[in-house]
């Protein structure tokens, strides 16, 4: 049995996804013409109350698309010092839309309307202009965190006084709105743009959606193309998104308990340093100076249990659907197991 924690996006599609996904009706989706592309877009567009919805093979073109639409060459983003369009999406920001990014140096991901408001450039021609502020919710390198919607509003306003596009990467936001009992609807009202992925918590084999009102949205099919991302028969995937919008959303919570439940078994090891506090699916923890990182990550997969680390120290797990109640109960002894501290102990 391996054990596989280093992301959620290591999910395979179920026997009934893939039911799903080989009894749908399909079209050339570059004629626009696929129903179950225009049924997936409609779909999520409508949750969360915006006119528009692309989807895209992957959530980094989707906030690739986002940046481009909202900026012109010269401008300048804000974002926290942690976020993925920054650190993980191998420079496309400057790459693609000639945009620099303003870096907040936040908590866990995380930022404060007061920040933001004093991280934007005067209104001077030797200034690059501040166009867009983008967030991130939940945070990956804040290891799950959710954003408090409060200060998300207090952002909105900032951006509403200074005329500032606002963008939401909801890679994971699903498993936000599961943890904060809030609504995609309530998120809508709030950002100009959001993406919002379904291959991670929500299982499917590819895919993520970006929604907007039409006004922001209509140039995003031709962003969309520039980049190589336009699809033919794309319905087989968007079926996938559908099943799972049904089915794997309000079962997140599984996810969010166990990976509490690993932290506390964590907590209870000499070698642990410090843990993030666990809100969701990311657990991501230190170990003692004593311990060599690299011996502890090959302990684990010498068992067939495989996490990562993110540099500077710190390693992640991420649970997800196919991570069974039995492959928990499995890691949870190998993690009691007296021994694990004293093997690794220098």
């Amino acid at each position: 049995m391996i054990i596989d924690l280093r992301s959620d996006t290591v999910t395979k599609p179920s026997q009934a996804m893939l039911d799903a996904m080989m009894q749908v009706n399909v079209g050339d989706d570059v004629f626009r013409e696929d129903p179950t592309v225009n049924e997936l877009e409609a779909r999520i567009a409508k949750m969360f109350g915006k006119e528009d919805a692309l989807f895209f093979p992957s959530g980094t073109m989707a906030n690739q698309t986002a940046v481009k639409l909202h900026t012109n060459p010269g401008d300048q983003v804000i974002c926290d010092k942690y976020a993925h369009i920054y650190n993980y999406e191998s420079g496309g920001a400057s790459f693609n839309s000639g945009v620099s990014c303003k870096l907040i140096d936040g908590s866990k991901g995380m930022f404060t309307a007061k920040q933001v408001q004093e991280a934007i450039n005067p209104d001077a021609y030797y200034y690059s202009k501040t166009t867009l502020v983008e967030i991130e919710n939940t945070t990956n390198k804040g290891g799950g965190a959710c954003w408090d919607f409060n200060e998300i509003k207090k952002i909105r306003k900032v951006c509403d006084d200074n005329q500032l596009g606002f963008h939401l990467d909801g890679a994971r936001l699903w498993n936000a709105l599961v943890a904060k009992n809030e609504t995609a609807l309530q998120y809508g009202k709030v950002f100009d743009t959001i993406s919002v992925c379904l291959s991670k918590g929500l299982g499917c084999p590819i895919g993520s959606v970006l929604v907007g009102d039409s006004k922001i949205m209509e140039n995003a099919i031709r962003i969309r193309k520039i980049f190589g991302g336009n699809m033919r028969q794309a319905g087989y995937l968007a079926a996938s998104g559908l099943y799972a919008l049904d089915n794997n959303i309000d079962r997140l919570k599984e996810d969010h308990q166990k990976a509490k439940e690993i932290g506390e078994e964590l907590y209870k090891l000499s070698i642990i340093k410090t843990i993030q506090p666990i809100e969701t699916n990311i657990i991501i923890f230190e170990l003692n100076d004593a311990i060599n990182e690299n011996e502890f990550v090959q302990k684990l997969a010498t068992n067939n249990i495989h996490i990562i680390s993110m540099g500077g120290g710190k390693l992640r797990m991420v649970t997800h659907l196919d991570y069974t109640d039995i492959m928990h109960d499995k890691f949870l002894n190998f993690l009691n197991d007296a021994n694990l501290s004293n093997n690794l102990k220098a």
